[in-house]
C-alpha cells in the first residue's frame, strides 16, 4: 500500500533505496530490538531509522552530530531496510519496547500508537516550545496530530502531488493550461483528436488511481470530509460530495481520458512517466518525486523546458481551497511513553537542536534533492540547478492552506487495502459510485 518513502522523497536524486540486510546496527550496545532501555547511560535515547542513501547518511549525520555536541545526551542508533523495519517496530511496541525515537509517516500507523498509549502527547511541549514549531510548514502537522493533540515531530522532507503537463504537446494542439477542472475536461477530446492520451495513468499500480480521487474529493467537498473518514464517523463515505467525485472518474474512464489500456501500465518501471516525456500523453497526476526520473530518463525534456507543472485546479461550486494539496507533508518522530525521563528529556532536545538543524537542512536540498519541511530555505533552493521546480514544491507546500496526507498512509492497514481495492475496481467500472460507497462505509475504523 505505502510506496517506499525513500522513492517518494528523493525525487531529484535516483539512487536506489537499496537494503541493507534485515537490518544494519549502525552504533550503540542495545542492538535492534534493544528497545527504550538501551544505552549505557540514563539520558541515552534509542532511534530506528531506514537505511537506503542519501537518506540513511543524512540521518546519521545528523545523528553523530547531535550526539558530539550532547556527549551527555546522546542517540543510539540502528538503522532498518523499509520491510523490515515496518515489522520490527509493529513487534517492538506491541511489546512494550520501542525506541525511544520512533520514525513513521504519521496518519494511520500513528494513530494505532495513540490509541494504544504508545506515545507520548507533545501538544504541551510544543505550546511551551513555540519556536520550534513555527520553524516548520504548518501542514507538516497535520498527520501528526490525532483528536486535536500533536504526538509527533515533522521531520525530513515534503512530496505534494503535482499535475505535470506537456508544453509540447499543449502548444501542437493549441491548448492552455486548464484552470478549473472543467477546463481539464474540455481538453479531453481536444487531445483525443490529435492522437494524444489526455492523461497518463499507472492503472496497474492502483494507488496511483487513488491521487484522483484524493484532489477531486478534496476539490469538491473540501478537506472535512475525508477528515470525517479519518475520525472513524460511521458512514463518513455517504457524504454527496464522494458520489459526485465517484461519478466524475467513472465518466472521465467513460471519456477515455486516460487513454487506451492505462489498466495495464505500471509505475513500478515508470512507464506512465515515459507516455508523458515523449509526447504521448499531455498531462499526469503524480507525486513530486518524479521529477527526477523524467529528468533522468526522459532525453531534453525537462532541461529543454518542455516540463510544466501546476497545483490540481478548483471544481466549479466546490468547496475546497484551490491551494490545499495531497501527497506526503513530511515524515514524522513520535516518542515511546514507555522510555524513561531521561530518555525523553534526549529526545526532545534533538526536536530543539538536531532535527532539521542548519546541516540537516541543507543535505536534504543538495544530497537528497528535496524540500525540507523547514521554512526560510528559499536561498539554498534558489541555488539549485532544479531552483523552479523546488521553489514550487516549497510554496505549494508552505503555502496550503491543507496538505491531506495520502489516504492509503493515513487510513489503517485494513481499510487502505480496501480502498486500493475499491478504487480498482471503480477505474474498471466493476462497481457503482453507490456501491463504492457502501464497501467503503463497512471498513471505516477498521
Amino acid at each position: 500500500m505505502e510506496r517506499s518513502p525513500i522513492s517518494r522523497r528523493n525525487f531529484l536524486s535516483l539512487t536506489a533505496a537499496a537494503g541493507a540486510g534485515a537490518a544494519l546496527a549502525a552504533c550503540g550496545s542495545s542492538g535492534p530490538g534493544g528497545g527504550s532501555n538501551g544505552g549505557d547511560k540514563a539520558g541515552t535515547a534509542s532511534y530506528w531509522f531506514l537505511t537506503g542513501q542519501p537518506g540513511e547518511g543524512i540521518r546519521q549525520t545528523a545523528a553523530e552530530r547531535f550526539n558530539k555536541a550532547n556527549p551527555n545526551n546522546k542517540l543510539e542508533f540502528t538503522a532498518f531496510e523499509n520491510d523490515a523495519y515496518k515489522q520490527k517496530i509493529k513487534t517492538a511496541i506491541g511489546a512494550g519496547q520501542a525506541p525511544t525515537l520512533i520514525w513513521g509517516w504519521g496518519g494511520g500507523g500513528l494513530k494505532s500508537y495513540v490509541d494504544a498509549g504508545q506515545v507520548e502527547d507533545l501538544t504541551g511541549w510544543f505550546g511551551e516550545n513555540a519556536a520550534v514549531k513555527d520553524r516548520l510548514f504548518p501542514s507538516s502537522f497535520g498527520p501528526a496530530t490525532i483528536g486535536g493533540k500533536i504526538y509527533a515531530m515533522p521531520c525530513e522532507t515534503v512530496q505534494p502531488i503535482i499535475l505535470y503537463y506537456n508544453k509540447k504537446v499543449f502548444e501542437k494542439a493549441g491548448a492552455q493550461p486548464p484552470q478549473s477542472f472543467e477546463d481539464m475536461m474540455a481538453l479531453v477530446p481536444k487531445f483525443k483528436a490529435a492522437g494524444v492520451a489526455p492523461f497518463s495513468l499507472a492503472g496497474k499500480s492502483r494507488w496511483t488511481n487513488m491521487m484522483w480521487l484524493e484532489f477531486l474529493l478534496d476539490r469538491i467537498g473540501g478537506p472535512e470530509v475525508f477528515q470525517s473518514v479519518f475520525d472513524g464517523e460511521k458512514d463518513a463515505w455517504s457524504d454527496p460530495a464522494v458520489l459526485d467525485m465517484l461519478t466524475k472518474i467513472q465518466q472521465m474512464v467513460k471519456d477515455g481520458a486516460f487513454g487506451k489500456g492505462f489498466s495495464s501500465v505500471d509505475a513500478a518501471g515508470n512507464a506512465d512517466q515515459a507516455l508523458l516525456y515523449t509526447d504521448k500523453a499531455a498531462m499526469m497526476l503524480h507525486g513530486g518525486w518524479t521529477y527526477g526520473s523524467m529528468k533522468n530518463d526522459g532525453g531534453n525534456f525537462v532541461s529543454g523546458g518542455n516540463l510544466g507543472w501546476m497545483n490540481f485546479p478548483p471544481v466549479a461550486g466546490g468547496k475546497g481551497d484551490p491551494t490545499n494539496t495531497v501527497g506526503n507533508p513530511g515524515q514524522y518522530l513520535a516518542i515511546s511513553s514507555k522510555a524513561t525521563a531521561e530518555q525523553k528529556e534526549t529526545a526532545k532536545k534533538f526536536f530543539t537542536s538536531g532535527v532539521l538543524d542548519a546541516d540537516e537542512t541543507k543535505a536534504w536540498i543538495n544530497d537528497g534533492g528535496s524540500v525540507p519541511v523547514a521554512k526560510g530555505t528559499e536561498a539554498i533552493l534558489g541555488a539549485s540547478p532544479d531552483a523552479a521546480f523546488l521553489k514550487y514544491v516549497y510554496d505549494t507546500s508552505v503555502n496550503a492552506k491543507v496538505f491531506a496526507q495520502s489516504w492509503d498512509q493515513a487510513l489503517s492497514p485494513t481499510a487502505a487495502e480496501a480502498l486500493l481495492d475499491n478504487i480498482a475496481k471503480l477505474f474498471q467500472l466493476q462497481v457503482t459510485p453507490q456501491q463504492w460507497v457502501t464497501n467503503m462505509n463497512q471498513v471505516i475504523g477498521k
